[in-house]
């Protein structure tokens, strides 16, 4: 009779590699289940599994109301139970789960690796979230979404610290906020589908100026390091500056710095080296599919880059839809992938594309991003109904 094989070595290491990642990992931020409260496993009503730290930031704070982000069944946070089998699984396989020094060297994570730390927000709290954008002064975070009043901020361990833009017709109401942009001196600027206006807001929630009548439909907002206010016009296919003296809540002046863009969107500003980047959503020919194209240009308006959909897929294994676009600290041009769903480093526009996975995991389908001073990347996720913040990981 043939010997059997021995219990242990590659095929155990294999097998509990992919009990991790299959079984004991929550599938929305990605941190392994364990004992402790937090990260304890709960079963929905569903059959899904989340772990307990998801279930509290998808829960309407007050209501417990919230939604599987994996099938959208409709449940309430105290609906929830404890997952016995997956408790069961960690007891069984015990300090296999736990790697020696040696072979936590031997993973190749490399420095620059993200890992998510926690996220905010949930289904209740955001509701359809469009826009993320962070205050240079308090660094707190405001989000635009659907709910009641359009405009939340964030406190920086993702407590609502304070919300305002009603839901309604009058002039200053907010109709479909798309994007939002804090300024240095910490007035927030949305560009508003509704009514096809930009609205500018104290950072209490005062309206100090509302531009309507000029554009066809302003999508993307930005702020420069001259506290100027980038905005894209999907329709009209342009880029603007304007030049806007917020106290007196006038607009002083108006520029058209692109005028044959392609379904323009979103747009960031480099304030390092004050580089632009544009995202454009052009038509593929003859179809009705829709890709997408990363146009960057110097300070002076200069092309200095692009790449699109088809370009990234001779250098990367599968489609690249990019929703959202950023620059880091180092002037790289960081893209989130909804096809992934997953965050991409492109590179220095000059040495495009090289194309740097930075985060594979725990997206569902992202729509805005943007790094804090401290570098952790903020990373607006509509399906999930929240914010997830994702921080260097040396290894």
């Amino acid at each position: 009779m043939g010997a059997e094989a021995p219990v242990g070595g590659p095929a155990l290491r294999e097998l509990v590699r992919e009990a991790e990642t299959s079984l004991l990992e929550c599938k929305v931020c990605f941190e392994r289940f364990g004992h402790r409260q937090q990260r304890r496993p709960r079963n929905l009503p569903c059959g899904h599994v989340v772990c307990l730290a998801c279930v509290a930031a998808l829960a309407h704070p007050r209501t417990l109301a919230l939604e599987c982000p994996f099938c959208r069944r409709a449940c309430r946070g105290c609906d929830t139970s404890d997952c016995l089998p997956v408790l069961h699984l960690l007891e069984l396989l015990g300090s296999a789960l736990r790697p020696s020094p040696a072979a936590h060297r031997a993973v190749p994570c490399g420095p620059g690796a993200l890992t998510c730390h926690h996220s905010f927000g949930g289904w209740g709290t955001l509701v359809n979230p469009t826009g993320l954008a962070l205050c240079p002064k308090t660094g707190r975070v405001v989000v635009v979404h659907d709910g009641r009043r359009r405009v939340k901020i964030f406190d920086s361990g993702g407590g609502c610290a304070h919300q305002f833009g009603e839901k309604g017709d009058a002039a200053q109401d907010i109709k479909y906020p798309l994007d939002v942009t804090v300024t240095s001196d910490c007035h927030v600027i949305v560009t508003d589908a509704g009514d096809r206006s930009i609205k500018a807001f104290d950072f209490f929630g005062q309206i100090k100026l509302v531009i309507g009548g000029q554009f066809s439909l302003p999508w993307g907002v930005e702020t420069t390091p001259q506290n100027g206010v980038l905005v894209t016009d999907a329709e009209a296919g342009s880029l603007h500056l304007l030049e806007v003296d917020f106290p007196e809540g006038v607009l002083r002046r108006t520029e058209k710095l692109q005028a044959h863009l392609c379904n323009p969107r979103g747009v960031a500003v480099s304030w390092l080296t004050g580089a632009v980047a544009v995202l454009e959503h052009p038509l593929a020919l003859g179809t009705e599919a829709c890709s997408t194209r990363v146009k960057v240009f110097s300070s002076g308006m200069q092309l200095i880059g692009q790449v699109d959909t088809f370009g990234l897929s001779l250098f990367f294994p599968s489609k690249i839809t990019a929703s959202a676009v950023t620059f880091d600290h180092q002037g790289n041009v960081i893209v989130a992938d909804n096809s992934g769903p997953s965050i991409l480093c492109l590179g220095k526009p000059e040495e495009f594309p090289v194309v740097r996975p930075m985060v594979t995991h725990g997206l569902f389908h992202p729509v805005a991003l943007t790094f804090t001073k401290e570098n952790s990347l903020l990373v607006l996720d509509t399906a999930s109904h929240s914010v997830k913040v994702y921080k260097v990981d040396w290894g």
